[in-house]
């Protein structure tokens, strides 16, 4: 028996029993967060996916865009756009997938829950890289001499909009993430790779998200037609209908 393999399973398992322990949500008032090292890319934290919201499905759909291979549904959506009619590029802005950007966190006085990430919009992106930017503060992240970070969620009725806001605010002070040499160690190796938690869907599934989002009932009819048919030949014609009918879509 390869113990070393057993080890590792369990460490993989333990890391992913829970999607949602894997993140950090703002509550409201005042939280104290660091910024961590990404141990899968230590020269940069940061890391921009991009995502399709409201498809008809109630499911968020990661897009290839964000590792630069092709979207079907990004490329329609550069398809209306292009056509100079008002209308069709609204709807083709809507249909671009948006970015969202994620980063390894510490909670203050939680450092025993470990690294989880944090997803924030462009605003809360921009000042962020507007503090490391300036070379009062450089590299906030760095796990000996960085910054803690002040984060302040208001509600919606507190911030008297439909979603809340959130602002933050770097510490002056430099300060260790940790002082124990090995607990330094623990939360810099044990991280999870974000690309476990979000499934990138293939250029064919995306296909059919567009297509079912465009024409809900040709989905259904496909699901109908194909009740009897065996697994192999019903996935066959699945995907040749949709086939067809993305390529309808294309060719108006």
């Amino acid at each position: 028996m390869d113990i070393q393999q057993i080890k590792d399973r369990l460490q993989s398992l333990q890391k992913t029993q829970s999607t949602a322990d894997a993140f950090w949500k703002p509550p409201a008032g005042k939280t104290q967060i660091r910024i961590v090292p990404y141990r899968f890319e230590k020269s940069n934290p940061f890391i921009e996916l991009y995502f399709h919201y409201s498809m008809g499905d109630n499911k968020t759909h990661m897009s290839p865009v964000s590792f630069g291979r092709p979207d079907p549904i990004n490329e329609f959506a550069g398809k209306l756009k292009s056509t100079g009619d008002k209308d069709e590029w609204i709807q083709g802005k809507r249909l671009e997938p948006k970015m969202r950007t994620f980063v390894p966190v510490v909670v203050r006085g939680k450092e025993f829950e470990g690294v989880k990430f944090w997803g924030f919009g462009k605003t809360v992106y921009q000042e962020l890289l507007g503090f490391i930017a300036d070379p009062d503060y450089g590299d906030i992240s760095d796990e000996m001499s960085g910054r803690d970070i002040v984060v302040e969620r208001q509600t919606p009725a507190e911030a008297g909009n439909q979603y809340g806001k959130t602002t933050i605010r770097v510490k002056p002070s430099q300060t260790a993430l940790v002082e124990d040499g090995t607990e330094m160690e623990k939360l810099m190796n044990n991280q999870t790779e974000i690309t476990e938690l979000y499934k990138e869907p293939s250029y064919d599934e995306l296909k059919v998200v567009l297509t079912n989002y465009l024409n809900p009932s040709a989905t259904e009819e496909v699901s109908e037609s194909t009740t009897m048919s065996t697994p192999s030949r019903e996935t066959s014609k699945t995907v040749d209908q949709v086939d067809d009918a993305f390529d309808k879509l294309f060719a108006k």
